[in-house]
């Protein structure tokens, strides 16, 4: 019987970390490094580190997104999506605030260590050590405190900001020790195809969001408005990594990206066929892995340049 329950638990610390959500956070690093590699500039050590940075923030984002709405009462079995560990009543809220804590020790050390290896500058190591607070205080204030912004609609910027601009321009700068505006499409195109995920995720939970209070800009757009919001993210970052191509790539190996095209205007049909959300459940998981191809793609016409 202990056995069982010691399953149970592990299973309930799984679905809080939620580890399928891991190579969402991570492709943003990869699209950086690529771009480094393209312009002359990648380091390995530098980008494994960056890497491991990115993964203990997804983590950390993770459990305190579920340890505030379970706190608020947001996630309730009426909710579509999965429940999670504090929602099954497997994880204390006590056992939660442990393991955000060590998660911010583990996360804090790894971007000091990035921030050591990486940056030559003072200036710069005082900059990105100041992003990396930041990053901590976004990931935890999402759904925690008094005034989350995840329930006030601005999880979108935030997620552009963080999963796009400083994941992306932020890992080249780490390997190149130098801004270049080139970098700065395929981190708004990366970005955004993370948004259109949360975006999707939040057309899913609509009616429960509504019940809670929670005003995710998914709510504050309805259902239609929500579905020309999501259709309009992903034709924006399609645009944005043609134009970069255009402008910057010469071989027609830098449009292999174009691959992932017919799925994402599948995935659109889909999503504006049918408003309920019992319908988003499985273009959530299609939308990241669609997000995930094009963002591989395009980092390996990178490569191949």
């Amino acid at each position: 019987m202990s056995s069982l329950n010691s399953t149970s638990r592990t299973q309930a610390w799984l679905e809080s970390l939620r580890p399928k959500t891991l190579p969402l956070g991570l492709i943003a690093i990869v699209t950086g490094s690529a771009l480094a590699y393209w312009m002359g500039h990648f380091e390995l050590p530098i980008a494994l580190l960056a890497i491991l940075t990115a993964g203990t923030l997804q983590i950390l984002s993770n459990l305190a997104n579920d340890y505030g709405d379970a706190v608020k009462g947001t996630d309730t079995e009426e909710r579509l999506g999965p429940l999670r560990g504090m929602q099954k009543g497997m994880i204390t809220a006590a056992q939660m605030k442990k393991a955000l804590i060590l998660n911010v020790i583990i996360s804090c050390i790894c971007g000091i260590a990035l921030i050591i290896v990486a940056c030559k500058k003072p200036e710069d190591a005082i900059g990105f050590l100041v992003m990396g607070l930041l990053a901590i205080v976004a990931a935890i204030t999402y759904t925690v405190g008094k005034r989350p912004y995840g329930y006030m609609g601005l999880g979108d910027i935030s997620v552009l900001i963080f999963f796009g601009w400083l994941s992306v321009i932020g890992t080249y700068y780490l390997q190149s020790n130098t801004f270049d505006i080139v970098t700065l499409l395929p981190a708004t195109a990366c970005g955004l195809l993370s948004v259109a995920v949360l975006n999707i995720n939040n057309m899913r939970d609509l009616e429960s969001d509504i019940q809670a209070g929670k005003n995710t800009l998914a709510v504050r757009l309805g259902p239609a408005g929500s579905r020309t919001y999501h259709t309009c993210v992903i034709f924006l970052s399609i645009a944005c990594l043609i134009i970069f191509t255009l402008l910057y790539m010469h071989r027609w190996t830098a449009w292999l990206f174009l691959l992932a095209t017919p799925m994402l205007l599948l995935h659109i049909k889909r999503v504006n066929a049918d408003h309920s959300g019992e319908a988003m459940r499985p273009l959530l998981e299609h939308m990241v892995k669609v997000a995930l191809l094009t963002n591989v793609l395009f980092s390996l016409g990178l490569v191949l340049e």
